[in-house]
């Protein structure tokens, strides 16, 4: 049996409905919203382990439902869109959703997608708990990173990042000038093999630069190291 909890966002009650049978008959629990504001309400009361999120949604739309979830939690966001075109989808990946489905979908894909996602999820919490001792603070010439509180300082100001922000920079930055491939760092910080575009990790990036470099187009900490991936680059503080 399973004991997963599932958030099902959707403004078209036929399709919540639709997808809160498939996914019931599979053993999640599941709750439903039906609109933006009542979607932030569920996933703080319920504190589900994934929310199937509908883009289009009235009173907040998805995209800001998502942004400020993931401000407050690292639970895993499958977004649904009518659109397929890939900058709509970068925008969700901005905000901090996972995965994508496009509308039509088969409603087994959408359980094969979700059961993907939990169960690599399931695989990186037994890694993690193995991990102990608890990571410890990183600190350099002009950046600090705090894992127990999550704080990040960036030349004495405090940045605020999401909690896959916040995951990939530490995972960067706990080994300055090792050079991280995307599915490396993909499995490090989602925990799963990502079903959707393949740009989620230079997204992250992108915004990463934005939030602590002075010049984000000539990025200084966060490298490119063309053909490989990302290295950190930045001295120790002594």
């Amino acid at each position: 049996m399973r004991n997963e909890t599932i958030l099902v966002v959707e403004d078209d009650q036929p399709i919540l409905d639709l997808i809160t049978k498939y996914l019931t008959a599979e053993g999640f629990t599941v709750y439903g919203a039906l609109d933006g504001p009542n979607a932030l309400k569920q996933a703080r009361a319920v504190k589900p382990d994934l929310i199937v999120l509908d883009v289009m949604l009235p009173g907040i739309d998805g995209l800001e439902v998502c942004r400020r979830i993931q401000q407050e939690s690292d639970v895993y966001v499958l977004m649904l869109t009518a659109r397929a075109e890939e900058v709509d989808k970068v925008v969700g990946l901005s905000v901090g959703a996972d995965d994508y489905l496009t509308k039509p979908f088969s409603p087994r894909e959408l359980v094969a997608r979700v059961k993907a996602i939990l169960r690599r999820s399931r695989k990186r919490g037994a890694r993690d708990e193995s991990d102990l001792p608890e990571r410890q603070g990183l600190y350099f010439d002009d950046l600090s990173i705090n894992p127990e509180t999550r704080q990040v300082v960036c030349n004495d100001k405090p940045v605020e990042l999401t909690q896959r922000e916040f995951e990939l920079l530490y995972a960067l930055a706990e080994q300055p000038g090792r050079v991280f491939s995307r599915d490396q760092l993909l499995e490090r910080v989602w925990g799963h093999d990502f079903a959707g575009i393949d740009r989620v990790v230079d997204v992250h990036i992108g915004i990463l630069r934005k939030k602590l470099e002075d010049d984000s187009a000539n990025p200084g900490l966060i490298q490119t190291v063309r053909g490989v991936g990302y290295k950190f680059v930045a001295r120790r503080a002594k």
